[in-house]
C-alpha cells in the first residue's frame, strides 16, 4: 500500500524503501487502492491475495537490486 499510493499520487518513487510497521491510511482505503490496481473488474479475495503476494515479492527484489540502490540508481533514474 504505501508504494501504490504514492504512485497514485504521481509521488517520486526512485528514493523510496517500505518501511515495515508503519501504518498508513486505514484498511478501508488500503483495500480500495488494491482493488484499483489488481486489474480486474471484480477481483476475488484469492486475486487480491495473490496480486498483493506477488507486488510485495516483486518490490522486494527490486528494493535489494544494486540498480534501486541510493548510490546506483542516480544513474538510472526511474529504473
Amino acid at each position: 500500500y504505501q508504494y501504490l499510493s504514492r504512485y497514485k499520487q504521481k509521488q517520486d518513487l526512485d528514493f523510496f524503501t517500505f518501511v515495515p510497521g508503519r501504518t498508513e491510511g486505514t484498511e478501508k482505503e488500503c483495500l480500495e487502492c488494491l482493488v484499483e490496481f489488481c486489474g480486474r473488474r471484480n477481483p476475488s479475495w484469492t486475486e487480491l491475495s495473490n496480486f498483493a503476494r506477488f507486488l510485495n515479492f516483486q518490490l522486494r527484489k527490486c528494493e535489494k537490486s544494486v540498480f534501486c540502490s541510493p548510490v546506483v540508481g542516480r544513474q538510472f533514474r526511474g529504473f
